[in-house]
């Protein structure tokens, strides 16, 4: 008898508690939904204190505002952050709330450093292919080109800076760097020159390609005078193979090449 009386406060125990548990859940979400905490405003900022370029906060919050869902409370902060980071130029994002109904949103915009492929896109200077207005890009000065397989973005990223520097010394300046599906470089460069360096055979290959053009190039330009180079092919071992409008090659091949005269147009190509 005694065991029974037990059990039964127990479980009126449990029942009270559960009861009460109810009640407080209830008033919560009761609170919760009241029309304080609905949410009034979404203030968008540079996650690093700097001016936003190309993300334009009245813009995207309004675009963005329409497509969150729930309160102060039950607004799902991932999918926020996921809406925004949808958003062109706009690389990363991270939600905050601020009491008691605004959400704060910080992101991270993309810096294009040049275009990539053949479909409007961007390449960042952190590796990061994305799509905007190409017309917002360029707005400055003419972006260089890159291209190269799926999944070598960084790769051609990192060549670029290191021809930069490789070809500083003959004062050119690489504008567009191809990576083929064969793993083998072309770079133009802004004198209108494209050089083919091929395939690394290992970790010194381009380096030294490049060097050995740029010890040489001094002499082409002069031995070619007003002539431009159009392509130089460095993937010979000791040597390279040029084309230029201004080369002229002699019926008797035992003769030395010479420039042509100005305002020359043949084309021919010539193993040096």
């Amino acid at each position: 008898m005694w065991h029974d009386v037990r059990a039964l406060n127990a479980i009126a125990s449990a029942l009270t508690a559960l009861v009460a548990l109810a009640c407080v859940a209830s008033g919560v979400w009761w609170l919760s939904q009241r029309p304080m905490f609905t949410l009034r405003a979404v203030r968008v900022e540079s996650m690093y204190g700097l001016d936003l370029q190309h993300v334009n906060e009245l813009t995207v919050r309004n675009g963005v505002i329409g497509k969150i869902s729930g309160n102060f409370f039950t607004t799902d902060l991932e999918q926020v952050r996921t809406t925004f980071e949808a958003v062109p130029w706009v690389r990363k994002a991270s939600v905050r709330r601020e009491w008691p109904n605004q959400l704060i949103v910080q992101v991270e915009e993309h810096e294009a450093l040049g275009t990539w492929g053949e479909d409007g896109k961007l390449l960042s200077v952190k590796g990061d292919v994305f799509t905007a207005n190409l017309a917002e890009a360029d707005e400055d000065h003419e972006l260089p080109a890159f291209e190269g397989p799926a999944g070598s973005e960084k790769e051609v990223l990192t060549r670029f800076a290191e021809l930069r520097g490789w070809f500083a010394p003959i004062r050119l300046v690489p504008e567009s760097i191809s990576l083929s599906n064969r793993y083998a470089w072309t770079v133009k460069l802004n004198n209108g020159m494209s050089v083919e360096l091929g395939r690394e055979k290992d970790n010194d290959t381009l380096h030294a390609r490049v060097q050995r053009l740029v010890s040489i190039y001094p002499q082409l330009v002069a031995r070619l005078q007003e002539g431009r180079i159009d392509t130089i092919d460095m993937r010979y071992p000791n040597g390279l193979a040029l084309s230029s409008a201004a080369l002229s090659i002699p019926a008797d091949a035992t003769k030395p090449v010479k420039a042509a005269k100005k305002k020359t147009t043949t084309k021919t190509t010539k193993q040096i």
